[in-house]
């Protein structure tokens, strides 16, 4: 789980590191490719986040990443047919407390980063394609390690909106989690427990 964990910190890395304005016309997997060297380059340069500098390390996620991902259709995604049943309310809940929970979770495995290297394979996509699958490879001891992106073409340019770590899509695995909490305490219910654990994770944190 751990090695998951610091997987999808650098998907979500590489694919949401601020951009300029250029990189609205770049391509899917050209932007991937340019910014994920970046990111390794600025985390194998900061001895605070390989130290485990846990707000060193929350800042990047959450200044660098978190804007350049479709975080609503991600958290819809996630909450699944029962997001047209909240109210406007409830939705901002749910997202604010979904990203303090992926922001948490995947900011200390930025720290595990070390050195690995990245590969990716060929786009199969057409230029109007709106959505898109970049597939990579993480190499570095043990076998290669699939490591995807979903993403989407914005006004604002391409968004990630799911992310897949050795065969398994975050989307899918919190949509089963949160239909569960759903089902037995309702939507006020699952962002109850959403924000224990996050006071939870802010405690081990301290």
């Amino acid at each position: 789980m751990k090695r998951r964990s610091w997987l999808a910190a650098l998907m979500m890395s590489a694919a949401a590191v601020s951009l300029p304005a250029l990189a609205n016309d770049e391509a899917p997997d050209a932007l991937v490719k340019r910014v994920s060297a970046e990111v390794l380059a600025a985390i194998k340069a900061d001895p605070a986040i390989q130290a485990g500098d846990v707000n060193r390390i929350m800042g990047l996620v959450d200044t660098k990443i978190m804007p350049n991902v479709n975080f609503t259709r991600m958290t819809a995604s996630a909450v699944g047919r029962y997001w047209r049943q909240a109210t406007p309310e409830q939705q901002k809940q749910l997202q604010d407390e979904f990203k303090t929970l992926l922001v948490r979770t995947y900011s200390g495995a930025l720290g595990e980063v070390k050195d690995q290297t990245v590969t990716y394979r060929p786009m199969r996509s057409k230029p109007e394609d709106t959505e898109v699958v970049v597939r990579s490879e993480v190499r570095g001891k043990g076998d290669p390690i699939q490591l995807d992106y979903r993403m989407e073409k914005t006004p604002s340019g391409w968004k990630i909106y799911d992310l897949n770590v050795l065969g398994v899509w975050l989307v899918e695995t919190y949509r089963t989690q949160f239909a569960q909490e759903i089902g037995a305490k309702g939507i006020d219910g699952l962002i109850a427990s959403l924000v224990q654990r996050n006071k939870s994770n802010t405690a081990k944190a301290s």
